[in-house]
């Protein structure tokens, strides 16, 4: 929950955004890319990253009562959602770039949907699904689980700049 205090101030950054594109009629470029960064890297990979390659995962070896599973299964679907606007933002701001003015409307809906998405999502997690969850482990998982999360992010950094690498490589 504490990634989550994190996104949460980069969607005030967001907001603060589109009153500027509102007002100006226009977009920093380099903005855009910014933000798709930290979602694609910090809001997903990492954190969602976290989520269904450790938690879904362990939570999955357990007998889930329905409605627990049902709202994994939603996040899940969230996470999807959220990668497939970033992609669309990508694009747009990649038109934009190219001089396609019309594509700012696209950015600035993309951004908004950010600005709407994330604070649901973040407070299913945090007032529904974390706690709920936490039932179905011991301290000892608890613990096993935490240690994993420490090592997914320790990890982190190099698979970014691997990845940066690869990319500039072909």
């Amino acid at each position: 929950m504490v990634e989550h205090r994190l996104i949460e101030r980069m969607i005030a950054v967001i907001k603060d955004a589109l009153v500027q594109i509102q007002s100006s009629g226009k977009v920093d470029p380099f903005f855009v890319d910014t933000t798709v960064d930290f979602i694609r890297m910090y809001a997903d990979r990492t954190h969602h990253g976290k989520e269904e390659e450790i938690l879904f995962r362990d939570l999955d070896k357990k007998e889930l009562l329905p409605d627990d599973r049902q709202v994994m299964n939603e996040l899940i679907e969230e996470h999807v959602f959220g990668r497939h606007t970033t992609k669309t933002l990508i694009d747009a701001n990649t038109r934009y770039r190219n001089g396609n003015e019309a594509a700012l409307a696209d950015i600035a809906e993309h951004l908004q949907t950010f600005v709407e998405f994330y604070p649901k999502h973040i407070e299913k997690e945090d007032k529904v699904f974390f706690p709920a969850s936490r039932a179905y482990f011991t301290d000892d998982e608890d613990q096993a689980m935490l240690a994993e999360f420490w090592e997914f992010d320790r990890m982190m950094i190099h698979e970014k700049y691997k990845s940066v690498v690869k990319d500039l490589e072909a």
